[in-house]
């Protein structure tokens, strides 16, 4: 390393973040960068550990991974951000990665959990170093399209524009192959574009890659829904290989009496449609579903329901209540979670945050569920009755449980469930005659992506269940390996 002691003088430094109150009167990223000169210390912090289980991104025992799944060079580029080498940083970043300006602002940094500076102090700044890279190198124009000088005279069609889809096609657009993504919705990146909120990832900023991609050879279809409006067997007719990166689509329900009440909707629908509105029209168009002066209750206490939290808030809610069924992880690791797994401690994240500075109070309530909703006279949800939980050992599981006496009733006329999801919709592996796994996954063999049908792969939430942009990045160019073995007898991606 360039400065062996630097994790000795200088203290971690994160992207200051722009305060709650003021934030939530915009739909912009709120994370000002670092100055290059600030950003050199802290890869500077980035120390001579030996074993970098920053970038190992494997299964340790107990189930947990830990490192970055990409395995990304991260000491690499750590120390070259350090002497100011940004442009050879770039290089080394997108040898593993190929979207590291989403990565950067959306991972939730597993790389950083397994920092052997977090053992004993705070971790490096990883995910933000990253990001640092990255955007430097697109302001600086050192990001340039990197256009494929041989053509193989291969086609493949990628179905699905998510991480996974993108990072395939990206792959093997730059092996050569002619790749044509489809995608139903109107715009190009999955969950990228209609999953994740503004606030947190600004839409210019996956057009910008989108741009970049079509620059370099590849083609976006939008609007067309394979398995409807385009059958199997014609995709299959007209390409060499077909990919499914069609995400984990299908929400799990609430089981609660009189579930199917009036102003109850899932969370991806939510986020969907207010993005949708927010490009289209800045919110002026009404087609979106709106929480303004209403009592937000959202189930789930995940990623997906924080981002419920904070969109309300933007959307000027009366009141906002999170609701989750586990107990509060507790503040730091626990002796059965050592480092360097991933740390389930509790985190208040940017809409928590939000709602207390609005509120005055954390949004989220523990160890309750939801076991009915009441309707006013018109039909809609008007308030919900809720019943605490507590955990139980059966037959050596942990199991929540109801405690008789404990319910409650809570105003609501606007329910959001955020409850995750079960697998794929039905009709795209119906089509192609895929086999599910007992998750209603994809199946396919083993650390393999092919499914068992000729020329037809499958990648990220679509074939792993529902997972992290990483996770999907580094699905999608597996499986782009794969498909390049398959169409050429050998691979060098």
């Amino acid at each position: 390393m360039g400065k062996p002691t630097g994790f000795l003088e200088y203290e971690r430094c994160g992207n200051p973040a722009e305060e709650p109150l003021a934030r939530i009167k915009h739909w912009r990223e709120f994370h000002p960068m670092l100055p290059k000169e600030q950003r050199q210390k802290q890869g500077a912090r980035c120390m001579e550990c030996g074993v970098p289980y920053c970038q190992f991104g494997m299964m340790l025992l107990g189930g947990a991974v830990s490192g970055c799944p990409l395995h990304n060079l991260i000491p690499e580029w750590n120390d070259l951000v350090y002497n100011g080498s940004f442009k050879q940083a770039l290089k080394r970043l997108h040898k593993t990665n190929n979207f590291p300006e989403f990565t950067g602002r959306v991972c939730p940094a597993l790389c950083e959990a397994a920092c052997t500076c977090g053992l004993n102090g705070n971790p490096v700044t990883i995910k933000e170093n990253e990001l640092g890279i990255v955007e430097d190198g697109f302001s600086g124009g050192a990001v340039t399209p990197r256009i494929p000088k041989v053509r193989t005279g291969k086609k493949v069609a990628v179905v699905g524009s998510g991480p996974a889809g993108l990072a395939a096609a990206d792959q093997l657009n730059l092996r050569g192959h002619s790749v044509t993504v489809f995608e139903r919705e109107d715009r190009i990146g999955g969950l990228l574009m209609y999953g994740i909120p503004n606030m947190k990832l600004e839409k210019e900023i996956v057009e910008r890659r989108v741009r970049l991609m079509t620059a370099e050879g590849v083609e976006f279809r939008t609007g067309v829904d394979v398995g409807k409006d385009i059958e199997a067997k014609e995709l299959l007719k007209a390409y060499d290989g077909v990919i499914l990166c069609c995400g984990a689509k299908k929400p799990r329900d609430l089981a609660a009496k009189n579930r199917e009440v009036n102003g109850v909707y899932f969370a991806v629908d939510f986020l969907g449609a207010t993005t949708k509105s927010l490009l289209n029209s800045g919110l002026k168009d009404g087609k979106y579903i709106s929480a303004k002066g209403k009592q937000v209750v959202i189930i789930g206490g995940g990623d997906t329901g924080n981002d419920c939290v904070g969109t309300s808030i933007r959307q000027g809610c009366k009141s906002v209540v999170q609701i989750e069924m586990m107990p509060k992880l507790p503040g730091q690791r626990g002796e059965n979670n050592p480092w360097p797994q991933w740390p389930f401690v509790c985190k208040t994240d940017y809409g928590q945050e939000e709602a207390i500075a609005v509120f005055g109070a954390d949004p989220r309530i523990y160890q309750t569920t939801v076991k009915e909703l009441m309707t006013d006279d018109g039909g809609n949800v008007k308030s919900i009755l809720t019943v605490s939980l507590k955990p139980e050992n059966k037959d050596g599981k942990m199991v929540m449980t109801e405690i008789p006496g404990s319910e409650k009733t809570v105003p609501c006329n606007l329910l959001l469930i955020a409850a995750g999801f079960l697998g794929p919709e039905d009709y795209v592996p119906e089509s192609f005659g895929l086999l599910r796994d007992g998750r209603s996954n994809v199946q396919t063999a083993q650390g393999k992506y092919s499914t068992g049908v000729d020329k037809v792969f499958a990648a990220g939430d679509m074939r792993r269940g529902q997972s992290l942009v990483v996770w999907a990045i580094a699905e999608g160019r597996l499986a782009a390996k794969e498909v390049d073995e398959y169409l050429m007898g050998y691979t060098n991606l």
